[in-house]
């Protein structure tokens, strides 16, 4: 099964990510690690990623979609995954539809995390990340030790209330166009109610990925 996660910055998709993927028995692919993953591992695309990243330009979809079909073409990923991030505009949306028909797969479900736009300021204006790997806590104060790898806790800049009100309008210029480019497909989209307590929202996802 292939799950693409969609939803606004703050709604929990690395959370439930990680939930979904762990119950079903398959990976969580994101975008952010499997290129940091290539770059470091000097695969081919790795390789072309990087001549990018170090010329400080951003890596084409082209170079991404290639990367993400190393990695759905792996043993890990025979089963399905849960791909997060991997699509934020409709020309993405459009290359890994392509990708995955060459390698006789489908999109099976998209699920989208609905949060009201108030809540979700709240949510990221109190987020501190672990500068190493990135993991998010809540309610800490930067400079506290993350739990996970030792790393430092820092609060980014675009967590700052007023770039999260333009994340906001970014996700809603580039990415809301591919809810409707799914309704016109007439492929399978789910919204989850993505507020409430972590486990309530993982059984909403759950039950919306078992319903034919």
């Amino acid at each position: 099964m292939i799950v693409v996660l969609l939803g606004p910055p703050g709604a929990g998709k690395g959370t439930q990510g990680e939930i979904i993927a762990e119950r079903l028995g398959i990976p969580k692919i994101a975008t952010g690690d499997v290129l940091r993953a290539a770059v470091r591992d000097g695969t081919e695309q790795g390789l072309a990623a990087k001549a990018y990243m170090d010329r400080g330009d951003l890596v084409p979809d082209s170079v991404i979609l290639g990367i993400m079909k190393e990695v759905l073409s792996s043993p890990a990923a025979a089963k399905g995954a849960i791909l997060d991030g991997v699509v934020r505009t409709v020309p993405q949306a459009e290359g890994l539809t392509t990708m995955l028909a060459e390698l006789g797969r489908k999109v099976d479900k998209f699920l989208l995390f609905d949060v009201p736009e108030d809540e979700l300021v709240n949510r990221l204006g109190g987020r501190v990340v672990c500068e190493k790997c990135q993991t998010p806590y809540k309610g800490l104060e930067p400079g506290t030790t993350c739990e996970k790898c030792g790393g430092k806790l820092v609060r980014r800049k675009d967590d700052e209330p007023q770039s999260i009100r333009n994340r906001l309008k970014v996700y809603q210029a580039q990415t809301e166009p591919v809810i409707e480019w799914t309704k016109e497909r007439k492929m399978d989209l789910v919204k989850i109610d993505a507020t409430g307590d972590v486990n309530e929202i993982s059984e909403r996802a759950m039950k919306a990925l078992e319903e034919d």
